[in-house]
């Protein structure tokens, strides 16, 4: 008498299985690199007013320190765009040749009319997330550490991912972000410099690195308001 179904279907439960193992895991690898702040918001680049601030003109070519439009990130917690009138102070009327005043007219018609330049934010935290820009800088953390090397940015991007978990990995090695407090946004000097010694030899103000670093550690469970509202 014949079988009703054929010798190859004695396979199929296991062939079904290792079908539906692998695709599971393909979802689980999926999700665990898409579905992440990794791929979604590094390299974040939006479109800016007058083609946006070119900062490797600014910060890199002509040497303007970060401090000098971002006024109040060693006394608040958070980063001020500057107000017209400070973009306004170098491109008035007659200050830069033809081409480069055509580019900036923008600027000169917000100053007229006594408008904000409508600038895009580009790192963007939850709501329900604080981080202090004054706590960070005054301890010796780089603008180069969050912002990367923004000096040579014709239109600023993000470059990290701003997750919790980048945060943690931060504040549980911080010794490997801490810069001499006069050199914070001397962002050439931190990747040229800084990066290349080894952690053991930084010197931040008469102590290494190491042990300012343990003098800001702090148990994240016990300090959750220190980040979140």
């Amino acid at each position: 008498m014949s079988s009703l179904f054929p010798r190859w279907m004695n396979t199929l439960p296991t062939a079904l299985g290792l079908v539906g193992a692998g695709a599971t895991a393909a979802a689980i690898g999926g999700v665990w690199y898409y579905f992440t702040p990794s791929y979604w918001e590094v390299g974040y680049m939006p479109t800016q007013p007058g083609n946006g601030f070119n900062h490797q003109i600014h910060a890199g070519k002509l040497g303007m320190d970060c401090l000098y439009c971002h006024t109040n990130v060693e006394s608040s917690s958070h980063s001020n765009v500057p107000p017209v009138a400070t973009c306004y102070g170098c491109h008035a009327e007659n200050r830069m040749t033809t081409p480069t005043a055509e580019k900036v007219g923008f600027i000169r018609e917000a100053y007229a009319n006594d408008e904000p330049i409508p600038w895009r934010e580009i790192h963007i935290l939850p709501d329900y997330v604080q981080f202090p820009h004054l706590a960070h800088v005054n301890a010796g953390v780089s603008c180069y550490s969050c912002h990367g090397q923004i000096a040579g940015m014709p239109v600023v991007h993000q470059v990290e991912n701003l997750a919790m978990g980048w945060c943690l990995d931060c504040h549980r090695n911080p010794e490997e972000n801490l810069v001499p407090r006069d050199k914070v946004t001397d962002l050439v000097w931190v990747q040229n410099e800084w990066m290349n010694q080894p952690v053991e030899q930084r010197k931040y103000h008469g102590m290494t690195a190491e042990t300012l670093a343990q003098s800001l550690v702090q148990d994240p469970p016990q300090h959750c308001a220190a980040c979140h509202y």
